[in-house]
């Protein structure tokens, strides 16, 4: 995400209170890419490639952090601005990601409990039908059929009653979707909810007709407020065509006002539902419908039954699974999804709070990584926080810890390999090679993760630019990738090699 943040200020100031009390954390004083070096920092020049990209980003040496390692040994290859707490951006969900697999294991899974709170007579539920939230960050579209599917197959075909969502399991989000960069329409913006269906978001398809001079326009899923079914081509080179639809997204009713343009062929556009507190109603009420059920009711907001079993639970996929989608994607949703649901698995007796959350992984954190989490602050689990605060140390202090894991095949299979998949398929460094969690905010640029070696060894790299010309400057983080992938002995580019020499096998 590369927005601007424009949280309120009395909000804001309410939460790095909150923040700055958390056990094990402090508080770190830095600029974007003003951090000054700790004393006798006397760390070797950046390999001539990489500074050669920084310089023409218009990007200090210095706003790099970087810590290259032996992936499982002592030795550190490389190291700059190591100690000097930045924003991690995305590299914050490793935390969230590998505390969870420790936390609940590989193979734990969410449970959403469906309750018929009266007999089925010719087809009717003479009752309510109640859905109970737990988290589960992938109640996409086909599951959510399959949970009505398996409310057909008992023999409802007409619900008498109500439908009724529960989504008490978590606290009332302490923000709103515009908070982080005032784009509420924007998908990655979504706010948890312990009943989030299909992330609360439409995708529009766009497929143009030249024939007709329009291009259809497709919404999945298709809600009664669609927009309109079509809007006409315009001719020129496919350029901003998300900005030529003049997209109207402040009513109840997505409008395109504009035009789309025809060279563009067939694209796609993922946003934020409009309405997002009766999102789910009108999804599963359209949903039921289409399905061929009736609702003699509405769908409205309630508690589920205390005093029965329910009548039956929809199983999430494995944790390994969630945590692949969240960290070869960089998942802002489902992030959050599980940093509040490791809170309501601590204690299911209360609502789950950010709070709670963030005092329950500075606690892990401190234990886990002992006196590198002094550098660590989390704020929502996700890194789409401009509070956030990190060591490129601590995170490889994660990584190492990570690599001698039970979990360690969970987590680094989850990451996007650079130029094949996920967030770095555009990666320019060689292909293959380096399993890496990437890590983008509007002046934040990073990269952590594995990287394997010429003689096929393992290491740990963290490399994080927090310059408000960080994103221009990816490329020199494709060139410390290439220059990390090599072998000892070929190191030929750094000027002062004399961390490197004294790391060279005797």
């Amino acid at each position: 995400m590369t927005r601007p943040s424009s949280p309120g200020p009395r909000r804001r100031r309410q939460r790095l209170a909150a923040l700055a009390l958390l056990p094990g954390l402090v508080w770190p004083t830095l600029s974007a890419g003003q951090g000054a070096a700790p004393p006798g920092d006397t760390s070797p020049a950046l390999p001539a490639d990489v500074s050669a990209a920084l310089q023409r980003a218009g990007v200090p040496e210095r706003a790099l952090s970087v810590v290259l390692q032996e992936a499982g040994g002592a030795r550190t290859l490389m190291s700059q601005q190591a100690d000097v707490p930045v924003n991690p951006a995305s590299l914050a969900k490793l935390l969230t990601t590998f505390a969870a697999l420790e936390l609940l294991g590989p193979a734990w899974t969410w449970a959403t409990p469906v309750w018929l709170t009266g007999p089925v007579q010719d087809g009717v539920l003479n009752g309510d039908l109640v859905i109970r939230g737990s988290g589960d960050p992938k109640l996409v579209l086909e599951r959510i059929w399959l949970l009505l599917r398996r409310v057909q197959a008992v023999g409802v075909r007409t619900i008498g009653g109500d439908i009724v969502l529960d989504s008490s399991a978590f606290a009332p989000p302490e923000v709103t979707p515009a908070d982080f960069d005032g784009e509420r329409h924007r998908a990655y913006n979504v706010l948890p909810d312990a009943l989030m269906l299909n992330y609360k978001s439409v995708n529009y398809s766009f497929l143009p007709d030249p024939a007709l001079g329009v291009a259809q326009v497709l919404s999945e899923p298709r809600l009664p407020e669609a927009p309109e079914a079509t809007v006409p081509l315009a001719a020129g080179p496919c350029t901003d065509w998300r900005g030529a639809l003049k997209a109207s997204f402040d009513s109840a009713r997505v409008r395109f006002a504009g035009s789309y343009l025809q060279s563009c062929g067939e694209q796609t556009w993922v946003t934020a539902d409009a309405q997002p507190q009766t999102y789910n109603a009108r999804l599963l009420q359209s949903m039921w419908r289409e399905s061929g059920g009736r609702l003699n009711g509405r769908v409205r907001e309630g508690r589920a039954p205390t005093d029965r079993p329910p009548s039956f639970e929809l199983r999430s996929p494995p944790l390994a699974e969630v945590v692949r989608d969240i960290n070869k994607f960089s998942n802002n949703v489902m992030a959050q999804q599980l940093f509040l649901t490791l809170a309501a698995q601590q204690d299911p007796t209360r609502p789950a709070t950010a709070a709670a959350a963030r005092a329950l992984l500075a606690r892990w954190a401190t234990e886990r990584l002992g006196d590198a989490a002094q550098s660590l602050l989390v704020d929502n689990g996700s890194g789409l926080s401009r509070d956030n605060r990190v060591s490129a140390s601590a995170l490889a202090r994660l990584l190492q810890l990570a690599w001698g894991s039970a979990v360690m095949p969970e987590l680094m299979s989850s990451l996007p390999v650079n130029g094949l998949d996920g967030t770095l398929r555009r990666s320019r460094a060689t292909p293959g090679r380096a399993h890496l969690k990437t890590g983008s905010l509007r002046d934040v640029a990073g990269v952590a993760g594995y990287v394997l070696t010429d003689g096929g060894q393992r290491r740990v790299l963290v490399a994080v630019i927090q310059h408000p010309n960080a994103n221009a400057a990816r490329p020199a983080l494709d060139a410390l990738v290439n220059w990390a992938m090599r072998d000892l002995r070929d190191v030929r580019d750094v000027r002062d090699v004399r961390d490197v020499r004294d790391a060279r096998p005797r």
